[in-house]
């Protein structure tokens, strides 16, 4: 009876229950193999669907509800939209970027009229083909640490075009339908119908958006409510999706919009915090529903069709990015790199098949080799991606000159270095250690594959180099060899024992201070070689308890003997606590932490001539903490140093607050 489909049809509670618990499974099992969980979505999705279980139909209603997934997804990428990192990579975005998209779309139109289809369905089957998937790309080239690598920045501009590619093609498709059996004169009309249309959209809403939209956010945060503030934002996402939608135009570029709209305010940090939820178990029901696409006795019936053109689509892109790739001026070892990274198909080809099909644009019997393709494709990218590098190290000499220069740059800034401090990781604790150590003139070198970090802190002046300090290279080239300490500073302990091994193999005298979080990774630190392990759970109770003997009467001296006392004895006296409810609370309040961001004064800044007593940043709590000028970094400013083009300024202050003040200091 638990398997009686048209009881699962029936049952809408069932229905939920049955995609709870496949989206579950689905994704432990692929976390547990390193996967991405995307693809334990297709894969439940297949397994499900109406073509192979059939536990759940594929009704218009669970379409409906999986595109919000979409709607998400464009959502946070408009919030993450952002003109000045457009023109910083323009001639990735917009040369690279349009010409893979451009050519990939004209080689596949070539192909199905060679195959004697209609160039509608080209022009589509192109445009999905054209895609690649974001989100296992740029997972596993932050994992590897290589998004601020050459071929990195390269894959990261050709998907940031391919992001925007997306809209006019949600624009075509359902033009196209409406246009099959008229003439090309016909469809251009329609075409450039639908463009007045996103033209004039665009500008109601970006007008009249923008000067509605901080005002009225500001009235919303003062009531200081969660509940009210993210029933806001998915109140602006879908009504603007839903406006869109009346003007003939797709639910997606509406959320696009919003998401433009909201990272013009200072509250942009919370939305993305807040929406992250409805944005990933949403898009997980859209790949569950395409997987639900995919009928696999089709796919079996026509498996050479399927092969073909997989192996097609991954060779032709592969050859076709690669080649671009040298047209722009990169070596052949990062060309083919680039290339490999990019070879497989992208979550928005789904959605632009997904809306061809609905609308009978292309017929089931070449959907389904399409889509079964893609999918294959998206299984293999994490093996094809893993080995790249190795690939290319084989047949490219200069992958290895590459990855030299990549340490010669770490070794040029700690040459003339000695008795010097490695920092790995330059977080808050990394951060906060630096200061102290510039303080007292000790000499450091800090380590973080952070690139975005890296950015902000190298234009501010700070010392700190792109590395994964778990490689023996980088150790080496940060000057293991001539350092007095190296020092831990992330609560890691996996990647605190790669270090461990390194320095034990090549300096075991070297004194180590090892960062963990609490005190249940002492002894096997310890054993791996550290010098010293710092838990900071124990750090904070010696804290409160020495407070607390202040209030007691307690003696000055005798609490730190007592703390001392506590410390030699390796926090024997604190091993163990007792949980309680208010533990996880503790650690919510990430985004009240201060931090610091670097803001460049480009031409035309708002702040340009003004005094800091001027721009007055004190009444939004951001405190300005240093300036960067012509490549001298002057630190604590005065209230009367006026900024100039090219300034580089450093805040310090809250997520929110920091947004605020950039938000005054470029747009005035």
């Amino acid at each position: 009876m638990f398997l009686d489909n048209s009881q699962f049809m029936n049952d809408p509670l069932q229905t939920v229950l049955i995609l709870l618990a496949i989206a579950v499974l689905a994704v432990v099992i692929f976390r547990l193999l390193r996967l991405p969980p995307m693809l334990g979505y297709l894969l439940a999705g297949v397994i499900i669907g109406p073509h192979a279980l059939g536990w759940i139909p594929a009704t218009d209603e669970t379409h409906h509800l999986a595109g919000f997934g979409v709607v998400f997804l464009m959502f946070s990428i408009g919030l993450e939209f952002s003109l000045p990192k457009l023109v910083a990579m323009k001639n990735i975005v917009f040369g690279f970027g349009t010409s893979q998209v451009i050519i990939c779309i004209l080689l596949v139109m070539a192909i199905a009229w060679g195959l004697g289809l209609n160039w509608h369905v080209g022009l589509v089957l192109g445009g999905a083909l054209a895609m690649s998937s974001t989100a296992i790309v740029i997972k596993m080239l932050a994992e590897r640490a290589e998004l601020n690598s050459t071929h990195g920045r390269q894959i990261i501009g050709v998907l940031l075009f391919q992001d925007l590619a997306v809209i006019p093609l949600l624009i075509i498709v359902p033009a196209l339908a409406t246009e099959v059996d008229s003439d090309s004169s016909n469809f251009g009309l329609m075409f450039a119908v639908a463009i007045l249309k996103v033209i004039s959209v665009l500008a109601f809403i970006l007008l009249f958006g923008q000067k509605l939209m901080r005002p009225w956010f500001h009235l919303v945060a003062r009531q200081k409510s969660s509940e009210l503030f993210v029933l806001n934002v998915l109140l602006i996402t879908l009504g603007l999706a839903w406006l869109t939608e009346l003007a003939g135009l797709s639910l997606a570029l509406g959320a696009f919009l919003a998401g433009m709209l909201i990272s013009e305010t200072e509250y942009r940090y919370q939305v993305e915090d807040d929406i992250k939820p409805f944005r990933d178990i949403l898009l997980g029901l859209f790949f569950i529903t395409i997987g639900m696409l995919l009928d696999m006795q089709v796919v079996v019936e026509n498996f050479v069709w399927v092969f073909a053109i997989l192996a097609a689509l991954i060779g032709l892109k592969i050859v076709l990015i690669a080649g671009l790739s040298r047209l722009f001026g990169t070596d052949a070892s990062v060309a083919v790199r680039t290339g490999m990274n990019l070879a497989q198909s992208g979550e928005f080809g789904f959605v632009l098949l997904a809306q061809a099909g609905a609308i009978g644009l292309v017929d089931n019997s070449i959907l389904q080799p399409v889509l079964a393709a893609m999918v294959l494709s998206m299984f293999i990218a994490p093996f094809i991606i893993e080995y790249s590098g190795s690939v290319v190290q084989r047949f490219y000499s200069s992958e290895w000159m590459y990855r030299a220069m990549q340490l010669t740059s770490i070794a040029a800034q700690t040459m003339a270095t000695q008795n010097h401090v490695i920092i790995c990781g330059y977080g808050r604790s990394g951060q906060n250690m630096s200061r102290i150590l510039e303080q007292e003139s000790v000499p450091f070198i800090a380590l973080d594959n952070d690139p975005r970090r890296i950015s902000e802190a190298t234009i501010a002046g700070e010392s700190v180099v792109y590395g994964d300090a778990a490689r023996r290279e980088v150790l080496i080239a940060a000057g293991l060899m001539r350092a007095k300490v190296l020092v831990v500073s992330y609560a890691d302990t996996v990647s605190a024992l790669k270090i461990l091994a390194h320095v034990q193999a090549l300096r075991p005298e070297l004194s180590v201070v090892v960062r963990t979080h609490d005190d249940s990774d002492i002894d096997l630190l310890k054993e791996a070689g550290a010098t010293e392990v710092v838990a900071e759970i124990m750090e904070g109770s010696l804290m409160l308890a020495s407070h607390a003997l202040m209030f007691v009467d307690i003696s000055s001296g005798r609490i730190i003997r007592r703390i001392r006392e506590t410390r030699e004895q390796r926090y024997s006296l604190f091993r163990g606590f007792y949980y309680g409810s208010t533990d996880d609370m503790e650690d919510g309040g990430e985004k009240l932490f201060p931090r610091l961001l670097t803001i460049t004064m480009i031409p035309g800044a708002a702040a340009i001539n003004k005094t800091l007593e001027d721009i007055d940043l004190t009444n939004l709590a951001v405190e300005v903490t240093a300036i960067r000028r012509r490549n001298i970094r002057g630190v604590l400013p005065t209230n009367q140093t006026r900024l100039e083009t090219g300034d580089v300024v450093v805040l310090r202050g809250t997520l929110e607050n920091l947004a605020a003040a950039e938000i005054r200091l470029i747009q005035g």
